[in-house]
């Protein structure tokens, strides 16, 4: 990302249309701002309200590609960003994206974890450029909510 650009104009240039927030399954809100910081809850994959895909992620019949779930967690990445956005009405008042939080529900055999939460880091990469690149945990889990493949929270800083 050019220093000119901001992280809305990149959004434009990579066709990237940010989807609604995804309303709560549970008692929580979607992001909390903390002074310069904003706090994402976990991000399902939704898309207009639904899962594109569940179950365990691994290499077999009836699991869900690792290269799929990465489509995915770039979704979940999407969603928070959303979240973002709701409370700030803008993206480019993102100073930097500070942590990636990245669940797999994984198959015991799976061990590929951090190449699926690529996808979230990826497309973090793309539209905020050095100010995407983040410290961060790829967990494996038995578990998701509504069995989803993945879920993402971030932790991004505003700027003063």
């Amino acid at each position: 990302m050019t220093a000119a650009a901001t992280a809305e104009a990149r959004l434009a240039e990579l066709g990237i249309e940010l989807p609604d927030v995804v309303p709560p399954v549970a008692s929580y809100v979607p992001a909390v701002r903390s002074g310069r910081y904003v706090h994402t809850s976990g991000q399902l994959p939704m898309v207009d309200g639904a899962l594109p895909a569940t179950g365990k992620v691994g290499v077999g019949e009836g699991l869900v590609p690792p290269e799929d779930a990465a489509r995915l967690a770039r979704q979940c990445a999407l969603n928070a960003l959303a979240a973002v956005r709701s409370l700030t009405g803008t993206l480019d008042s993102v100073a930097r994206v500070v942590k990636v939080v990245g669940f797999v529900a994984s198959h015991p055999s799976f061990t590929g974890q951090p190449a699926v939460i690529n996808g979230a880091s990826n497309i973090l990469g793309e539209i905020f450029g050095d100010a995407g690149v983040h410290a961060r945990s790829a967990v494996g889990v038995a578990v998701l909510p509504l069995d989803s493949p993945v879920e993402v929270e971030l932790l991004v800083e505003l700027a003063e």
